[in-house]
């Protein structure tokens, strides 16, 4: 495996923009960014509460990050809470989706 540490304090968010870049180019592919989009800001404040309690009891430790921070969580998290979900419904509308607006 590739030792991505070398970004340092940027290594998180370079795997978010990352892998984000990959769900935003499944989901244009099937047509399914507007469809997406809404879901991602339905899972949102749910991923936000989950994700907030989950790092104030120390379950997450994240030490290359930038270290901005949004509403008391990283930066990179607020990204992940978008990433994760539009991955999973990139490569299912890729795989199952109609293509229809």
């Amino acid at each position: 495996m590739v030792d991505i540490s070398v970004f340092g304090r940027y290594t998180y968010l370079a795997t978010e923009l990352f892998w984000g870049a990959v769900a935003a180019l499944l989901l244009h592919r099937a047509n399914a960014l507007r469809r997406a989009a809404v879901t991602i800001l339905a899972l949102y404040p749910i991923a936000y509460v989950w994700d907030r309690y989950t790092l104030a009891v120390g379950v997450f430790d994240i030490k290359l990050r930038t270290g901005v921070e949004i509403a008391g969580i990283p930066l990179e998290e607020h990204l992940f809470m978008a990433v994760v979900p539009g991955l999973v419904i990139g490569i299912h509308e890729t795989i199952f989706g109609t293509g229809e607006a």
